[in-house]
């Protein structure tokens, strides 16, 4: 049985990843919102649309003030995920993609967000595993998520 008391969780095999088939990781530790942060990611993106980057104009919005964009939210889950399951025992292990994304709310400057995962999937696939990680980024104070998505990876045993 893999011991998953102490994040990040390890598992060393195929088996080891199926036996956490549907087992909650997380949370995360909590992750600050801010606009410096924002506007990093616009600058980084190109995408400077003002409910992110204009203070004055957001405040007037119906949204009451800047938001992040939803791809920021999305682009912490692999810092996220590596704080709650981790694949150094095995020989290799990237990013494959998503099969599924969704932003349920937007996410308030000012706010902080930690991310829970479950593993969904673990499959045998040619050249490795196949996993299949759900993960929900929640905002502090609040009953919807920000992100939740499937994230997929390719592991080598």
């Amino acid at each position: 049985m893999v011991d998953t008391t102490n994040l990040p969780v390890r598992p060393q095999t195929f088996a080891e990843l199926t036996e956490l088939i549907g087992t909650e990781l997380g949370p995360t530790e909590w992750h600050e919102v801010t606009q410096e942060r924002i506007d990093a990611f616009a600058d980084l993106t190109g995408d400077d649309q003002w409910i992110h980057v204009d203070p004055e104009r957001a405040a007037a919005s119906p949204l009451g003030s800047t938001i992040a964009h939803g791809l920021y939210s999305l682009s912490l889950g692999p810092a996220m995920s590596y704080t709650l399951l981790a694949f150094d025992g095995f020989t290799h292990s990237l990013n494959y993609g998503y099969n599924k994304v969704r932003f349920p709310s937007p996410l308030p400057v000012g706010s902080r967000i930690r991310m829970r995962a479950s593993i969904a999937s673990a499959e045998q696939v040619a050249g490795g595993i196949q996993v299949v990680l759900r993960v929900v980024v929640e905002r502090e104070g609040s009953d919807k998520p920000v992100v939740v998505a499937e994230s997929v990876a390719r592991v080598v045993e």
